[in-house]
């Protein structure tokens, strides 16, 4: 499936809650139909127009086929395509999205100090690389 067509959650590479996350998706997602890749990697420099670069955060992206999600919008979408209970998590769309949004900057913001941060990108396993996107 062409880039431009498929569900790819972009993700810091090197944030223990990131990558925590992405193994979180990787497991929930029954359909295996998310993709993953670096923030800043080539396929995200292919989809993601320079000029929109700079206003995105670093953390969580989700590019689902041809739009982009940012913050809690993209969390939001990212949970439906999790299995249930998961999915029940969309009920917080109702939550004004300023809300939703501060909560989300403010754990971002943090999330090297909560968190910690690695040295490098996380290594896929075997099994998993054909979900993985450069």
């Amino acid at each position: 499936m062409p880039p431009e067509k498929s569900k790819i959650v972009f993700f810091d590479g090197v944030c223990h809650l990131c990558m925590g996350s992405v193994q979180f998706l990787l497991k929930h997602n029954q359909k295996e139909n998310l993709y993953f890749s670096a923030i800043g990697s080539d396929v995200f420099h292919s989809l993601i127009p320079i000029n929109m670069v700079s206003k995105l955060p670093d953390s969580i992206l989700y590019w689902k086929e041809g739009e982009i999600y940012a913050e809690s919008d993209a969390i939001l979408q990212l949970v439906l395509e999790l299995k249930f209970p998961w999915f029940l998590l969309y009920g917080f769309r109702f939550v004004p999205r300023f809300i939703r949004n501060f909560l989300y900057r403010y754990i971002a913001k943090h999330r090297y100090h909560w968190f910690g941060k690695a040295e490098t990108c996380m290594i896929p396993s075997p099994n998993l690389k054909k979900r993985f996107l450069n």
